[in-house]
C-alpha cells in the first residue's frame, strides 16, 4: 500500500452544507448570556413562565400505559389503533366511516416522515417524476424534502408582503397555470409561516381548480385543533376535498405541536384514494416503502397518542388543552399588536391579529432582524417570522418596545 493511498476518500465531492437556520439560531440563543433574552425562532409551545408545558392528557396517558409498557416491535406500518384513531381525527368519524376502507396509512417520525413517504410513495408510483408546487414564503423542509428525492418544485406567490395578506388571486392563478398531474402542497390550517389561511369559500374555489386541473392535494396538517382550539374547524378543507369534492388526497399529520409530542416523533401518512383496490395497493407499497427506511416506527409517542384519542375522558381533556394552548397564543398576538400600537411603532400592525396559529409575520426588513437579535437579544427567523408562543406577560412588552426602537431608528 502506497503512503498515497491511506489519505484517499470516497467523500472528495462532499460539500459542506450550512446548519439548518432555526436551529443554528436556537443554538445562538442557548449561548447569549443576557438575562433579557427572547427566543421568538423555534416552533415549540412554551406555557406563560416560558417552559416548556407537558400537556395535562399526555401526563394522564403516560400514567394509564406505565403499568403495561413492553418494548416490541410495531408492525411495520406501526400502531393499528394509533392509525385509525388519526385517521379519524382527520377525517371525522362520519366521513371516516365511509372512506375506510378506500383509505391506506402509515406510522410516521412525524410531520417530515409523513411527507417523505408520501414522496417516496408518489415517486414510486410514477413513470415520470410529478412537479411538486409549493408556496412561497412555506416552511423550509418542504422543498429539502422533495427535491432530494428528486422532483422538480415550483414555487407559487402565497403572500402579498404590500397587503401583508394572502395573495389568493396569485394562489387561484398558478393552480390554474399548473401541469395537470402535478402535486400542490397545503398547509391544512395555520400556514407557515404567514399564518393567513384561505376562508372557506375560498377553499371550495380552490378545490375545484384542483379537481379540474386533475393536480393531487398534499396536505400538511401539523396544527390540528392547535390553531383554533377545534380540531373539526382545522380540518375543514381537508374534509372538503375528499368528502364534498371527491378528490384523491394525501395527509401528513404531527402530533408534536397539538400534543406537545416533539421529542417523540409521533406523525402519520393517510391517503385517502377512489377506490379499495387502490388502497389494498398504496397500502403494501407503503409497508415496503417504511420497511426498507425505518424498518419499524416507535412506539412510545404512537401509545400516548393513540390512548388520549380512543378515550373519551382522555379526549375531552386534550380538547380543552388545545382551547389552553390556543387562546394563549391569540391573547399574546392581541399583547403583541397592543404594545406596538401603544409604542408609536411606525406602520399598520393589523396583519398581526388577522393571522392565525402558532407563527406570526411581522414584516420587518433583516436589518431590523438582525438589529433586534445583536442588540436586544430577540431571536426570531430571518424573514421576521416569529413564535407567537414565545411571548408571555414577563417579554411582551419588551419585545414590543424593541421593535418599535429599531424601527424608529431606522426611519
Amino acid at each position: 500500500m502506497t503512503i498515497g493511498a491511506i489519505n484517499k476518500t470516497w467523500f472528495n465531492q462532499a460539500r459542506y452544507i450550512p446548519p439548518d437556520a432555526i436551529f443554528a439560531l436556537t443554538a445562538q440563543y442557548v449561548a447569549d448570556s443576557f438575562p433579557q433574552k427572547v427566543n421568538l425562532g423555534q416552533g415549540t409551545y412554551r406555557d406563560e413562565n416560558g417552559n416548556p408545558w407537558v400537556l395535562p392528557s399526555v401526563r394522564q396517558s403516560r400514567d394509564l400505559l406505565s403499568q403495561k409498557l413492553n418494548h416490541e416491535y410495531l408492525p411495520i406500518v406501526g400502531l393499528a389503533s394509533f392509525r385509525q384513531e388519526t385517521a379519524k381525527l382527520a377525517l371525522g368519524a362520519e366521513l371516516f366511516a365511509k372512506q375506510e376502507s378506500k383509505l391506506a396509512t402509515c406510522q410516521s417520525l412525524s410531520g417530515t416522515g409523513a411527507l417523505h413517504l408520501a414522496g417516496l410513495l408518489l415517486r414510486a408510483c410514477s413513470t415520470t417524476l410529478p412537479k411538486i408546487y409549493i408556496p412561497e414564503p412555506t416552511w423550509s423542509n418542504h422543498h429539502q424534502v422533495f427535491s432530494s428525492l428528486g422532483f422538480q418544485c415550483e414555487t407559487f406567490q402565497y403572500y402579498n408582503p404590500e397587503t401583508k395578506d394572502l395573495d389568493i388571486d396569485s394562489y387561484y392563478s398558478a393552480l390554474k397555470a399548473a401541469e395537470p398531474n402535478s402535486v400542490i402542497i397545503i398547509h391544512a390550517c395555520a400556514h407557515n409561516p404567514t399564518g393567513c389561511d384561505p376562508t372557506k369559500e375560498q377553499w371550495r374555489e380552490l378545490a375545484q381548480i384542483i379537481k379540474e386541473r386533475q393536480l393531487f392535494p398534499l396536505f400538511d396538517a401539523a396544527y390540528l385543533g392547535f390553531n383554533s382550539g377545534n380540531v373539526d374547524d382545522d380540518a375543514f378543507a381537508i374534509r372538503l376535498f375528499i368528502e364534498e369534492t371527491k378528490l384523491e388526497a394525501g395527509v401528513c399529520l404531527s402530533f408534536a405541536k397539538n400534543m406537545g409530542l416533539y421529542g417523540e416523533r409521533v406523525g402519520c401518512f393517510l391517503l385517502s384514494t377512489s377506490a379499495e383496490e387502490t388502497a389494498v395497493k398504496t397500502q403494501s407499497m407503503l409497508e415496503m416503502l417504511q420497511r426498507s427506511e425505518v424498518s419499524n416506527p416507535p412506539a412510545y409517542g404512537a401509545r400516548i397518542a393513540s390512548t388520549i384519542l380512543a378515550d373519551a375522558t382522555l379526549r375531552q381533556a386534550w380538547h380543552d388543552d388545545l382551547i389552553t394552548m390556543s387562546d394563549r397564543i391569540r391573547s399574546m398576538r392581541k399583547a403583541l399588536y397592543d404594545q406596538l400600537v401603544s409604542s408609536g411603532a411606525p406602520g399598520s400592525w393589523e396583519h398581526l391579529i388577522r393571522q392565525s396559529g402558532m407563527f406570526g409575520f411581522l414584516g420587518l426588513s433583516p436589518d431590523i432582524v438582525q438589529k433586534l437579535r445583536e442588540q436586544y437579544h430577540i431571536y426570531m427567523a430571518g424573514n421576521s417570522r416569529i413564535s407567537i408562543a414565545g411571548l408571555n406577560e414577563q417579554n411582551v412588552a419588551y419585545v414590543g418596545n424593541s421593535i418599535t426602537e429599531c424601527l424608529k431608528q431606522s426611519s
